[in-house]
């Protein structure tokens, strides 16, 4: 069993080895074709072709290659060679043939045995072999067409060349053509003696000269034409420019008569227009200038209600804060003079000195300040009556005065009117502005009363007591000439007011008397400015009435003020004059004390009150000593043998 088996495998095992050996030898034996290439092998008894592959075997067989692709085969005629065409004409030609041997057995196997493999894939054995049968056939075909037709039928023509030569040439196949150049030979290259050369020669100078003939009239033809043309189309611009030139001229005409007719018109109006712009300007000018002096006068009349409200507020917050110094300073003079009331028990022997002549220059201040009071009243009346006689007077005298110039005036009555508008609008200014001087006085008097009375309260505090009559007497007098300062000012502004209103009312009736007899648009004008006029003084003498009600109720305020004021001023003069005479003390004391002390050697320690009092002292201290020497006859004894003694050492070492 195991003899067999090995058997088996040996022979597995040389059947695998011959197996293999066969696929390596094909492998090494077997040739492979490329494409467009035919393998031809040589046997010994056949010839096999293949395209693809075959084994080869050495010595036994014989394997050759051919080139079997697509090849070209050009041929160019031109020159005296050139082709000759049916009408004799030379054609400079260069065309290709593409020819390659059939892919068959039959036609490579004949190529093969009648060329060789060799040979058969040359270029050069290729243009031998079909050099002069396509020239042959190229002649044959060229011939039987004309030049010109070789342009106009190419295909047919490669087509006829390729019918001519045939697809089969001995085991070569033609697959295409191509005319590649083709152009008539140049008459310098032909040769004139060929008698077909020479008949084309003459066709080709016929031919040529008929062209040139026909391109001559053409191109005459054109400039006739161009010329023509040109002759026509400047007709054309002369005849169009000279009826532009009529057009132009016949519109500036039309264009200067209608302009002329038109600035007339424009002329006539724009007078018109003026003459209405102009009187609607003057009526807006007026209607302007009322509404302008309505809103001035509200516009003033708000600003001094404004500075008015704006004082008051600005005064109260003043008087508050000066109070608040007032009452801190009061406090800190409290302290001091809580402080200093010990030294003044001490002053109060002198005080007691000087009380009767205070009391003396007291009752005449008092006497002098009753004597000023009146003198104050009595000129306050005197002024106020004065005032009044004098605002009347000049009243009447304005009024007396614009009469007679309204009855002189009556011709020019509507810029009478303009001009009472103006003097009534200045004496309105005037008015103003006195009342506001008034009230600006009023103000800067109660502004300079509160901040002296306030800044000078705490040092007068002590002495109020003392004047309180004759300040309250003065600060009567004050306001009683203040409101009649204010009572002078109000008549003499209402008066004013009264005096121009008549006067505007006398000239506004003028006016309209006399404007019935003009305009009917002058008449609306004369009596729009005279009820503005109206209107405006009326609002004039309101606001002087409220201006004045303003000036009282503004003094009303101050009052308090002035009194205090007055209070305090006298309290100052009562404390400079007690100053006064404590100086006056002082002098005479120290008068005395020079006096005593002239002789006397003293150092002086300290200053002001304190060398006083140590003075002082020292006297007190003296008379007491000198008291009990006196009234001790021991001690004075003892106190003369003491100072005798004393003096003899002085008077020896002096000498």
């Amino acid at each position: 069993m195991d003899t067999v088996t090995t058997g088996i495998a040996v022979l597995a095992g040389v059947v695998l080895l011959i197996v293999v050996g066969m696929i390596f030898i094909i492998s090494r034996l077997f040739r492979k074709v490329e494409q467009g290439r035919a393998l031809i092998v040589s046997k010994v008894k056949k010839v096999d072709v293949t395209f693809t592959g075959a084994v080869v075997l050495p010595v036994l067989h014989k394997a050759e290659f051919m080139d079997i692709s697509v090849k070209t085969i050009e041929i160019a005629r031109t020159g005296r060679e050139g082709l000759i065409c049916r009408d004799n004409i030379r054609a400079d030609i260069r065309i290709t043939f593409f020819v390659r041997v059939n892919k068959t057995v039959e036609d490579v196997v004949k190529v093969a045995q009648a060329i060789g493999t060799t040979r058969a894939s040359s270029q050069e054995t290729l243009q031998e072999l079909f050099n002069a049968k396509f020239s042959e056939a190229l002649k044959t075909v060229g011939k039987q067409l004309d030049f010109v037709d070789l342009y106009t039928m190419r295909n047919e023509f490669r087509d006829q060349i390729i019918e001519v030569i045939g697809t089969d040439l001995n085991g070569y196949s033609l697959e295409d053509a191509a005319i590649d150049y083709l152009e008539q030979t140049p008459v310098g290259q032909l040769d004139r003696n060929n008698i077909l050369d020479a008949q084309g020669i003459r066709k080709i100078t016929e031919l040529t000269a008929i062209e040139h003939i026909r391109t001559n009239e053409f191109q005459r033809n054109e400039e006739k034409e161009i010329t023509r043309q040109d002759v026509d189309a400047r007709e054309a611009v002369l005849e169009l420019e000279r009826r532009k030139e009529d057009a132009e001229i016949r519109q500036r005409r039309e264009i200067e008569t209608v302009r002329a007719r038109e600035e007339a018109e424009t002329a006539r109006v724009r007078a018109e227009e003026r003459l209405r712009s102009e009187t609607a300007a003057i009526k807006t000018e007026e209607s302007l200038g009322v509404q302008q002096e309505n809103r001035l006068r509200e516009v003033a009349v708000a600003e001094l209600n404004k500075k008015r409200v704006v004082a008051v507020e600005s005064e109260r917050i003043e008087k508050d804060r000066l109070l608040e110094v007032v009452a801190r300073d009061r406090a800190t003079e409290l302290a001091t003079i809580a402080k200093d009331r010990e030294v003044e028990v001490e002053k109060r022997d002198i005080a007691e000195v000087v009380r009767e002549r205070v009391a003396v220059e007291k009752t005449v201040v008092e006497q002098e300040e009753n004597i000023k009071r009146v003198r104050v009243i009595e000129e306050a009346e005197r002024m106020r009556q004065a005032t009044i006689i004098a605002a009347e007077a000049e009243a009447q005298e304005n009024l007396v005065k614009d009469i007679k110039a309204a009855e002189a005036a009556e011709t020019a009555a509507g810029f009478r009117a303009r001009e009472a508008i103006i003097l009534a609008e200045s004496k309105q200014q005037a008015a103003e502005l006195e009342a506001r001087a008034m009230i600006r006085l009023a103000e800067g008097k109660q502004a300079d009363a509160a901040a002296e009375g306030l800044a000078d309260a705490v040092v007068r505090e002590r002495g109020a007591e003392a004047i309180e009559r004759e300040g309250r007497a003065e600060a009567q007098v004050r306001r009683e000439k203040a409101l009649a300062e204010a009572e002078g000012a109000e008549k003499l502004g209402l008066a004013q007011a009264q005096v121009a209103r008549e006067k505007a009312l006398a000239e506004a009736a003028g006016a309209e008397q006399l404007g019935r007899a003009q305009a009917i648009a002058d008449r609306e004008i004369a009596l729009a400015g005279a009820d503005a006029l109206r209107e405006k003084l009326k609002g004039e003498a309101e606001g002087l009435t409220e201006k004045a009600a303003a000036m009282a109720a503004l003094t009303e305020a101050s009052r308090g003020h002035e009194e205090f004021r007055l209070t305090l001023e006298a309290e100052k003069e009562l404390r400079l004059a007690g100053i006064e005479m404590q100086r006056e003390v002082a002098k005479a004391q120290a008068e005395v004390l020079a006096k005593g002390l002239e002789s006397a050697d003293i150092d002086i320690v300290g200053g002001d009150s304190v060398f006083l009092d140590k003075l002082v002292g020292s006297i007190s201290l003296g008379k007491s000593a000198d008291a009990f020497v006196e009234n001790a006859p021991l001690t004075g004894e003892l106190v003369t043998g003491l100072v005798g003694e004393v003096l003899e050492r002085v008077n020896g070492k002096g000498k």
